[in-house]
């Protein structure tokens, strides 16, 4: 590479690298990562329901609630001791000696009783009585939902790559707000499963886009860092928060209001978040990049050069045209495709460990509310310590580490009760989020960037598709407690083995031009590994 050569980070690096605008566009994505925990979770709030339930027979409401279960309960083998779908069959109008009279058993005939004392405000789910021969409808919906996911990162994705990075977290986020609060109004599994698919597709291109625009303002010593702290802070803030605004709305219906409606808000995001300097480049536009780069230089209060300036415009105007090149690019590159196919793989396996890790909460034998905010808190600390070693150990081998203890401390969890199996499935989850947090940042630095925001939705997409069975490996308790977390366990091995095989990008300059990405993935040997203590940067991609 010869002293002409000039590509953003370096005009970034002369307009200031670390500086006001930096921390004011890490900022910026607050919102977004509020929205998407919205978005994410509310589903879980919205369906959880107590597993302590029995048949309600409204003749005996005057009696307590442990009588009237004890009366219409019939006893049983299961881990709850009675039947939760099943009463006898008595006049219940009757005097109590004649209760007893029939040992015959029916099923539940006007509805059920939840244990209040567990979930305490009304779901979808109590509502509706999706327990006993409909107890696969939570699951099912939640299936549908990463459906729509699916639909959306494709239609956002293709918006985001010819009609810029912006304008696809905007629609992204406005579609989630709506159709969230659109949830209110369902009445069966089919409607509300229809208001939750499109509300899937909000996620989780509402916040990619955006985390997408704010890599591009950091120069890569810095990228790691800022990123995974900005996405600690904020997304644990939001995700710890979730659990009690729940419980202050207190039924189902406030909080999916009170979870959607703010997404609206992201019609004022213009004024206060730029377009992506890179996709202003990828499609020709280098002098609105420019504008993108004194910006910053200007809130900065740093100079750049007017030589360096010239520099960039001939380095952008000898990079490959942008215009009309498509996804399928990375397909024709040997080296580039199977990179791009096992980071999708990756991605999916660790996607699918950290969406169903969450959903098995309520198998931990603990208070729901208390073990979400536990195991929600680790995304803080994991997020801080994985931004400032990520770049010193780099991703690969950090990466195999920590999903090997992710299964570790996944078997451990089943194998205790109470407060140790919680500090074993925070400490599950403490790993993974270090792990996810790898995976994001990963995808987007192996593509050259006039696919980036595309290929980061295909890969979200992949995702998405695994994801689809997620709730179906937590359902898959009713046939052993501990199976979803030791297939978890399982997914997270397999995973880690294909770390192994993706290239090192630990300060390396992300691609700008496929050649750039090919000759990246071409480099890479299975058993090299990066431990750079000085956190200096890689500029050996060609032009």
């Amino acid at each position: 590479m010869t002293s002409d050569y000039v590509d953003f980070d370096v005009l970034l690096s002369a307009a200031g690298e670390m500086g006001t605008y930096q921390f004011y566009i890490a900022f910026a994505l607050f919102p977004f990562y509020t929205f998407v925990v919205f978005v994410y979770f509310n589903q879980i709030f919205l369906t959880e329901v107590s597993p302590n339930h029995w048949c309600w027979v409204p003749e005996l409401e005057n009696l307590t609630q442990i009588e009237r279960r004890n009366l219409v309960a019939p006893p049983d083998s299961s881990r709850f001791g009675y039947s939760r779908c099943e009463t006898y069959d008595i006049d219940w109008n009757a005097g109590r000696e004649q209760w007893n009279s029939s040992l015959r058993r029916i099923p539940c005939q006007h509805g059920w009783e939840f244990n209040r004392s567990e979930i305490p405000y009304a779901t979808i789910t109590s509502d509706l009585g999706w327990v006993c021969d409909k107890d696969s409808y939570p699951a099912t919906a939640q299936a549908i939902y990463f459906v729509g996911s699916i639909i959306g990162s494709l239609i956002i994705g293709f918006w985001a790559d010819r009609y810029g990075r912006l304008s696809a977290a905007m629609i992204s986020t406005l579609m989630g707000g709506i159709f969230g609060a659109l949830t209110v109004f369902s009445t069966n599994i089919y409607n509300f499963s229809i208001y939750r698919m499109f509300t899937g597709a909000a996620y989780d291109s509402c916040r990619i886009m955006a985390y997408l625009i704010s890599l591009e303002f950091i120069v890569p010593k810095y990228r790691s860092a800022v990123s995974n702290v900005t996405f600690g802070v904020f997304y644990c803030l939001a995700l710890v928060a979730m659990p009690w605004i729940t419980l202050a709305c207190d039924h189902w219906k406030t909080t999916a209001l009170v979870t959607s409606l703010p997404l609206l808000l992201v019609v004022f995001a213009p004024l206060f978040l730029p377009e992506s300097p890179k996709w202003l480049l990828s499609k020709g536009r280098v002098d609105d990049a420019v504008k993108k780069a004194l910006r910053v230089a200007d809130v900065n209060k740093k100079v750049i050069p007017q030589d360096l300036i010239e520099k960039f415009k001939s380095t952008a105007s000898h990079c490959e045209e942008a215009k009309g090149v498509s996804i399928l690019e990375v397909l024709k590159r040997p080296y580039l495709r199977s990179v791009f196919l096992i980071i999708c793989l990756q991605y999916t396996l660790v996607a699918v460990t950290f969406d169903a890790m969450f959903r098995t909460i309520n198998l931990l034998d603990y208070d729901f509310f208390i073990s979400f905010t536990i195991i929600s808190a680790t995304e803080l600390p994991s997020s801080l310590v994985i931004g400032f070693i990520m770049d010193v150990f780099g991703r690969r081998v950090l990466l195999f580490i920590l999903l090997v203890l992710t299964t570790i401390f996944g078997v451990m969890t089943t194998c205790f009760s109470g407060w140790q199996s919680v500090a074993c499935a925070v400490s599950m989850r403490f790993v993974v989020n270090m792990a996810y947090n790898i995976s994001i940042q990963w995808v987007p630095e192996i593509l050259p960037a006039a696919v980036r925001a595309s290929g980061v939705n295909i890969a979200h997409i992949c995702s998405s598709i695994g994801m689809i069975v997620s709730p179906y490996i937590v359902y898959s308790e009713i046939y052993y407690p501990s199976l979803p977390l030791l297939i978890l366990s399982a997914l997270s091995l397999i995973a880690a083995s294909t770390a192994l095989f993706l290239p090192e990008t630990a300060n390396k300059v992300m691609p700008q031009t496929f050649d750039d990405a090919e000759q990246q993935a071409k480099e890479h040997k299975i058993w090299e590994f990066s431990c750079n203590l000085q956190r200096t940067v890689s500029k050996d991609l060609k032009t």
